[in-house]
């Protein structure tokens, strides 16, 4: 299964390098350092169908930072939720691929671009399966500079209040957003000692180790307790190649011919 995912990640990489370059698009370093997520996430742990995105009883997946949709487009491409051709038209005029999430694409469930919105509507989501009594999870995937925003603070706040058991919030934190280092603008620690004053049921992570993500995922999902679940993802941007990791000039940068070719080289020979 492992091995299975990590295949599937490096897949996700090179199918994302190859839309940003070919779109002249931007935010290649924040969809990197999710991959290893979505690969896990879509490789057995969600509940979701290809062939009937929206059937009731799946697991609802959110994707918050939406600037960061090529690396989801491609995992759901992958994974056969509509024709990889389709994708030749990401970010360009009169494609229904937009350079941020848009739900009138099969699988995904709310359109994302201005932050701190997706987690709030996790909430609501979450607390109707409660009531309906629906056994299917909600995930939502956030960025950690996205955290800035008072809106995820305050469903952070209501989440253990409506006993949300049935939402996993998913921090992708790799250290960097739009204008430098995370810690530098709005320093988010100690983020795990947060989560657990606000009475969720945190667990801090490598999010590039898919043995730990899988297990963790399962934890979640199979948890008998009543608090809500957030999983702390230590990530690296433009994680997969190594020219982009760790690197603010990749949040907008595009890439070259020359590191394009260069990137899908390093793809190929990715472990």
């Amino acid at each position: 299964m492992v091995n299975h995912s990590i295949e599937f990640a490096r897949q996700i990489r090179a199918l994302t390098l190859k839309l940003v370059y070919n779109a002249k698009a931007s935010h290649i370093g924040g969809a990197l350092s999710m991959a290893d997520i979505l690969a896990v996430l879509y490789d057995g742990i969600l509940n979701v169908d290809p062939g009937a995105p929206d059937y009731v009883e799946r697991d609802r997946f959110l994707l918050s930072k939406g600037h960061a949709c090529s690396s989801l487009y491609a995992t759901l491409g992958l994974k056969g939720f509509f024709d990889l051709n389709e994708l030749d038209g990401y970010a360009t005029n009169g494609s229904l691929f937009l350079s941020h999430t848009s739900h009138k694409i099969p699988g995904i469930e709310v359109s994302a671009g201005s932050l701190g919105h997706a987690l709030p509507i996790a909430c609501g989501i979450a607390l109707a399966a409660k009531r309906k009594k629906e056994q299917w999870k909600t995930f939502c995937l956030v960025s950690d500079g996205e955290l800035n925003e008072g809106s995820n603070w305050e469903s952070i706040l209501l989440a253990p209040q409506l006993k949300l058991d049935n939402l996993i919030l998913i921090i992708d934190y790799n250290k960097i957003q739009s204008f430098g280092f995370v810690k530098d603008i709005v320093d988010l620690e100690p983020l795990r000692a947060k989560f657990e004053a606000c009475r969720w049921n945190c667990f801090e992570i490598d999010g590039h180790n898919h043995s730990e993500l899988h297990d963790t995922f399962v934890k979640c999902k199979e948890s008998a307790d009543s608090a809500p679940k957030a999983i702390i993802a230590h990530t690296t941007k433009g994680k997969g190649i190594s020219f982009m990791e760790d690197s603010l000039l990749w949040h907008y940068k595009s890439p070259s011919e020359e590191q394009y070719h260069m990137a899908l080289q390093e793809l190929n020979q990715y472990k």
